[in-house]
């Protein structure tokens, strides 16, 4: 039997160490401004991949309204800056700018057509997370995006 290809890489990436925090299974509930009055349910997971190498983010929500996701975060360490590819089951694919420290984890993109942010305060027993979007079209005013809140599910 031949060795996997590349396991010497399938490792832990150190640079990747502040994203530690979210690691884990989270109960998810949301709201959204475009469905006023609704509060969506699901499930959202951060879980080292690639033995460490990556981190990855799987969310999906039990209601229609807001899709099922996957995203992968990775460093570089040249610019010292974090990544995230995002795609969803409508087949959107984007490219974030994600953050670490203090207590806080954000992702941004700054698109001229449609710009995104996305906050994530860690509640310093690590058991909840609360997270604040906002969006903007065509440059215009940030708007309330995504509302969530993550509790901790035991594992």
């Amino acid at each position: 039997m031949t060795p996997p290809i590349g396991s010497e890489a399938q490792r832990r990436n150190p640079a990747l160490e502040p994203l530690a925090p979210l690691l884990g299974d989270w109960r998810t509930t949301a709201t959204h401004p475009q469905v006023p009055g609704t509060t969506f349910h699901g499930r959202t997971s951060f879980a080292w991949h690639e033995g460490g190498a990556f981190v990855v983010m799987r969310s999906e929500i039990d209601e229609p309204e807001i899709p099922s996701a996957v995203a992968v975060i990775g460093s570089d360490d040249a610019a010292g800056t974090f990544t995230m590819l995002y795609f969803d089951e409508r087949g959107v694919s984007r490219r974030y700018t994600v953050e670490a420290g203090d207590g806080e984890v954000s992702w941004h993109r700054d698109e001229a057509g449609f710009a995104q942010r996305m906050v994530l305060t860690l509640a310093g027993d690590g058991s909840r997370l609360d997270g604040r979007g906002t969006m903007s079209h065509d440059g215009g005013p940030w708007e309330d995006d995504l509302q969530l809140s993550y509790e901790r599910i035991d594992s």
